[in-house]
């Protein structure tokens, strides 16, 4: 074989170890004898919304919050040991014990509406302020403003996803009508679960409905599975997260997603273990079920789906491995 003079490996060239080595050093020596300020840190970085096309339809994803948190135990595998759930977290290259969850709230513009699933945190939510409540901003950073947005839908009335309904008082989405399911709205606008304990999650729910979402009843909608919320869009069946809890299917141009909102509470638990218990489902067994029979849904039909609190862009995909599921963020699949 004949060897290049200039190549490395000719004989009494430089050994790869030594290139390596000098290769490592080489910073080090370009720095000697050149004077360098050093650059100071700016922290993080504003996450820009994340938007593609589906059929006539253009969806926005945008992120209401960002912060580490405790868990995934008790939040996923309630009733499994904490060290089960911390196991899987460790064989899946994750933190054991804090997790960041996303909250992700969805923009599609169907070209003659304008419809936004969730409303985020707004002040005091699951993840208040600064850490949270960031809706307004980045619809705004997404193009548009509140006024702007046509029609609302709810997916389930939790502080996280009705949060951000009302600001200091005033209605968010002025022009808007709400859509929510009618076995939510029934089930939160009941006398009772305002009477409940007053530190449970269904006390501090009951008072946030009241507040944001029941003064406006004149304009909400209520809806069953099934029902057609706006052209292209349906109402899914997911209860069990609450009595209420939708999902929903977009279809445009052949081109389908599913916006799934709590279905997962986090992206490699919730989808390894759907049997396992989820802290925030009021009836456990029923929200077990669903997240088989919807995660069986979405990857038998390999459509894309958003979920709520999976990692922003929070746009990924479904696999089945075996009894369980996996899920796959969103590359370019969806590029044009």
């Amino acid at each position: 074989m004949q060897t290049d003079p200039a190549s490395p490996f000719r004989p009494g060239a430089p050994s790869r170890r030594a290139l390596l080595a000098a290769a490592i050093a080489a910073p080090a020596l370009l720095r000697t004898g050149r004077a360098s300020a050093t650059a100071p840190e700016r922290g993080a970085l504003p996450v820009t919304p994340f938007r593609f096309r589906l059929g006539a339809f253009e969806v926005t994803t945008v992120l209401d919050a960002s912060a580490m948190i405790d868990g995934p135990w008790p939040i996923v595998g309630e009733d499994r040991p904490a060290g089960e759930v911390a196991a899987l977290m460790q064989a899946s290259l994750l933190p054991e014990k804090r997790f960041r969850p996303g909250f992700t709230p969805t923009l599609v513009n169907t070209g003659s509406q304008l419809v936004l699933f969730d409303a985020g945190n707004g002040a005091n939510g699951f993840i208040p302020r600064p850490n949270g409540g960031w809706l307004t901003q980045q619809i705004a950073a997404a193009g548009y403003a509140p006024e702007q947005v046509d029609v609302v839908v709810l997916s389930h009335a939790h502080v996280d996803h009705i949060g951000g309904l009302v600001e200091a008082g005033k209605e968010v989405f002025p022009k808007a009508r709400y859509v929510i399911g009618e076995a939510e709205y029934s089930f939160w606008a009941a006398p009772e679960r305002r009477a409940a304990a007053p530190d449970s999650l269904e006390h501090a729910t009951a008072q946030v409905f009241a507040r944001n979402l029941a003064p406006f009843a004149d304009r909400v909608t209520r809806v069953r599975p099934g029902a057609e919320i706006v052209p292209g869009i349906h109402a899914v069946e997911a209860f069990g997260h609450t009595p209420g809890h939708l999902a929903f299917h977009l279809e445009s141009g052949g081109k389908r997603l599913l916006v799934w909102g709590d279905c997962a509470h986090h992206e490699v638990a919730s989808l390894a273990h759907p049997e396992w218990h989820a802290l925030f489902d009021m009836d456990k067994t029923q929200g077990a079920a669903t997240r088989k029979r919807i995660y069986d849904m979405a990857a038998t039909d390999r459509i894309p789906v958003v979920g709520y609190h999976t990692s922003f862009p929070s746009v990924g995909y479904v696999e089945r491995q075996g009894s369980a599921y996996r899920w796959l963020p969103l590359t370019y699949q969806l590029a044009e």
